[in-house]
């Protein structure tokens, strides 16, 4: 059970809209970068918008973050958007067999594991905010092209 693609989008988006402003960019100019459908990318910026993370207007094309993005964490953009996982990040089958030794104690014994690996990837999700991300993004872009045009010049 892997956290849905909405989360990666969703830094995705946001770090587009960074590196891109004061530029209000469209859903399909996103979606375009993301490689997905329009409707993804809005549904998303929805999500987005709701939990206060970029400022979208009805009937107004684009978005803009809605503050400084050293102020918003992974765990913001996690919270806002993967709305099946904020509760529990691992689910425990609830029909085990009672009778057996493992099927009557393997809830309480997981959920306790399962509880302190949530709490760690969340406290590491909230030390990393999207000013950390979009600032290795340019690095890794920048590395990339001064490695494309030495190979170019050789």
């Amino acid at each position: 059970m892997a956290i849905s693609s909405r989360f990666s989008v969703a830094v995705h988006i946001i770090s587009l809209l960074e590196i891109s402003k004061p530029e209000r960019l469209t859903s399909e100019f996103i979606a375009s970068s993301v490689n997905t459908n329009s409707v993804v990318v809005r549904r998303i910026m929805g999500m987005l918008n709701k939990a206060g993370i970029i400022n979208t207007s009805p009937g107004v094309a684009g978005a803009m973050i809605s503050r400084p993005i050293a102020q918003i964490t992974l765990l913001d953009v996690y919270l806002a958007v993967e709305v099946d996982h904020q509760d529990h990040l691992f689910s425990i089958h609830d029909k085990a067999n009672p009778n057996c030794l493992v099927g009557k104690n393997i809830q309480h014994t997981l959920d306790q594991r399962f509880t302190q690996a949530q709490r760690a990837m969340e406290n590491e999700l909230a030390n990393v905010t999207l000013e950390q991300i979009v600032t290795d993004l340019l690095i890794q872009d920048s590395s990339i092209s001064s490695t494309t045009t030495t190979i170019n010049k050789g």
